[in-house]
């Protein structure tokens, strides 16, 4: 399976202690150069695990009109991982911004986010609850999620009726 993820899952992620779910549920995790940029330079939560983890593998984006074409609407790590997902046919790209899972449809990538990952996690009994990591991520994180989202994930998940 091939799967490439922007910047914000892997520092969330990172942040809650969890990075170990992407290995568990992907195998490999492909970061566009920018990506990788974004979190090791401004030493972001898994600045250290995507030095040193070789399951995290990083890959230069070749189609640099479609880039600049995209990075007209979204910043460099979005852009890049979005291009990188088209160059690589990826089977699955990870990512949060609303505006990048917007130009993500229009390329027909499949995609999913920090909480989807959570939910395939517990749909694969690798955590039991979605709801304490969830906590975490918006209390250690700063993640931001609508009460109403918050609630629904938690009815899907099967941990709130």
């Amino acid at each position: 399976m091939i799967v490439v993820s922007n910047t914000t899952p892997i520092i969330k992620l990172a942040g809650i202690g969890s990075l170990d779910i992407l290995k568990s549920l992907f195998g490999n995790i492909y970061i566009p150069s920018a990506v990788f940029f974004e979190i090791t330079n401004y030493q972001q939560p898994g600045s250290q695990e995507v030095k040193t983890y070789d399951w995290i593998i990083h890959n230069n984006i070749k189609n640099t009109d479609m880039y600049h074409l995209i990075l007209a609407e979204l910043d460099a790590g979005e852009s890049a991982a979005i291009t990188l997902a088209s160059e690589m046919n990826a089977d699955l790209l990870l990512i949060d911004e609303k505006n990048g899972r917007i130009v993500a449809d229009q390329l027909d990538l499949k995609k999913t986010g920090t909480v989807g990952i959570l939910q395939i996690a517990k749909k694969k009994n690798l955590i039991p609850s979605v709801k304490p990591l969830l906590d975490d991520l918006i209390s250690k994180t700063g993640f931001w999620i609508h009460k109403d989202l918050y609630n629904q994930i938690l009815i899907d998940s099967n941990e709130k009726s």
